[in-house]
């Protein structure tokens, strides 16, 4: 009699069955070093998502550090941050986006160091996310270099003859600090040495991951794991190591766990209403006003500009008043100024987005419409118009013309024109009034100077702006 054995041993369904990504020839080996705990820790975690049925609603931050390429392996959606940055980058894709299970996934270095004040503000803050925290006692990527966790005594390429507390410190108790909290609803500290202490991490893992889907908030579990190579030992001798030596100054165990009487609190997802989002900007709303010009009807339109100059030629208002009136006029809009070194007389420009449809991102890139007023910015920026697209420049300040030939191009001495009617600093108007001119079913010029008195605070520059954008408007049908 045949008996068939239904259970099969094989990777979690949250790894990727080869590891494509990895390259080479070796597809199902990862990179790390023979004795690392990063594998057994990473095989733990996708047991879980893969138990939990969860894998395709997870997000992994990866660190700066050995496990830096996460992304190799877990076959779910993965982030990688800035060094030390992780709990900030997972504080901001959890907040948006509520219903995901996300984790933050550290190294010594990573997170006790560059990003000790991430961490524990994140785990003040309660975030609802999962922290894997794995405790080497050593930088391990960079050449084995000493860590905020190395021991007291310990060899390192930076500490040769051993760590020192009066020049070095001492090592840094994450789990302690991270217990000492309010907000953490569950801390501990395991172990990657033999199959008992492996178990109780896997518990660890699972718990810390459960209290997540229940909407309990922040969980930390630090894992002390061997690092062979910077430790320069055997495997072996690794778990030795951390079972002699390593857990006798960072010692296992629960260091909070209010996970049962923590209550539920699920996160919600709040969407200002665009009247709200011109209270928290401080924008004015004007669609309420008596005296309303008509705005055109909405259309299909999607616009990306960038306007670039020297600080104090009026440009990140320019910028500003496109946005602003855009958004009257009910598209979805994006304003992102950016200074150079110093704001007057240094570089400055801004990226604005028109659309139609939600707007992912505010810096633009690629420009559909580049407004330039001096040549450094020229140089920088026309190569990255789009093809077809156009630039709008100041003639009278940049004297060689742009060199694209497959771009519209309209060169006017706007300075130099502004300066006749009274002001030099209305230049940015004359360009504006371009601008509109060429969109006039986007921007309507009736409602343009209608609404620059209430955008434009500055009494003193009312008349003078308004002549300065007829003046634009009229200056493409007048040519």
């Amino acid at each position: 009699m045949t008996i068939l054995n239904k259970n099969v041993l094989q990777k979690p369904a949250s790894f990727y069955d080869t590891f494509i990504r990895k390259g080479g020839t070796e597809l199902k080996t990862t990179h790390y070093c023979p004795g690392c705990g990063h594998g057994i820790l990473h095989k733990l975690i996708a047991e879980t998502l893969s138990d939990f049925g969860i894998k395709d609603k997870t997000i992994l931050v990866s660190p700066v550090g050995c496990s830096v390429f996460a992304y190799y392996y877990f076959d779910v959606g993965n982030i990688q941050s800035a060094h030390g940055r992780a709990p900030a980058v997972g504080t901001g894709y959890k907040r948006a986006n509520p219903d995901s299970i996300l984790i933050s996934y550290q190294g010594d270095g990573d997170l006790a160091a560059i990003g000790a004040n991430e961490i524990i503000q994140a785990a003040n803050r309660g975030e609802s996310m999962t922290v894997f925290f794995i405790n080497n006692a050593i930088y391990g990527m960079t050449g084995g270099q000493m860590a905020p966790t190395t021991l007291i005594g310990q060899k390192t390429t930076t500490t040769p003859y051993g760590r020192n507390i009066n020049s070095e410190g001492y090592p840094i108790r994450m789990s302690e600090i991270i217990g000492t909290l309010e907000a953490p609803v569950y801390v501990e500290r395991c172990m990657l040495t033999d199959a008992k202490n492996i178990a109780k991490t896997r518990r660890a893992v699972r718990k810390a991951i459960h209290n997540q889907i229940d909407n309990k908030g922040f969980s930390f579990v630090e894992v002390l794991s061997g690092c062979p190579t910077g430790w320069k030992i055997s495997p072996h001798d690794s778990k030795k190591w951390i079972e002699s030596t390593l857990s006798k100054y960072f010692v296992p165990g629960v260091f909070k766990d209010v996970s049962e009487e923590r209550e539920s609190i699920p996160i919600k997802q709040e969407r200002p209403s665009p009247g709200d989002y011109h209270k928290l900007m401080q924008i004015k709303h004007l669609s309420d006003l008596d005296d309303k010009v008509p705005t055109p009807a909405k259309t299909t339109f999607h616009e990306e500009l960038k306007i670039a100059g020297f600080g104090g030629q009026g440009l990140l208002s320019l910028g500003y008043v496109i946005a602003s009136v855009a958004m009257e006029h009910h598209y979805e809009v994006s304003w992102l100024p950016s200074y150079g070194p110093e704001m007057r007389g240094g570089t400055a420009n801004c990226s604005v987005k028109i659309s139609d449809k939600r707007i992912g991102a505010p810096l633009v890139a690629n420009p559909t419409t580049l407004i330039v007023m001096n040549k450094p910015s020229m140089d920088r920026f026309e190569n990255e118009v789009v093809n077809g697209g156009t630039i709008i420049y100041d003639c009278g300040l940049i004297d060689t013309p742009p060199k694209r030939q497959d771009i519209r191009t309209i060169g006017l001495p706007a300075t130099e024109l502004a300066d006749k009617i009274g002001n030099t600093k209305a230049a940015n108007m004359i360009l504006l009034g371009v601008y509109a001119s060429m969109i006039p079913h986007i921007l309507s010029d009736s409602y343009i100077r209608w609404v620059l008195p209430y955008i434009l605070e500055n009494k003193a520059f009312h008349d003078i702006n308004l002549k300065a954008f007829d003046l634009g408007y009229a200056y493409l049908k007048n040519k």
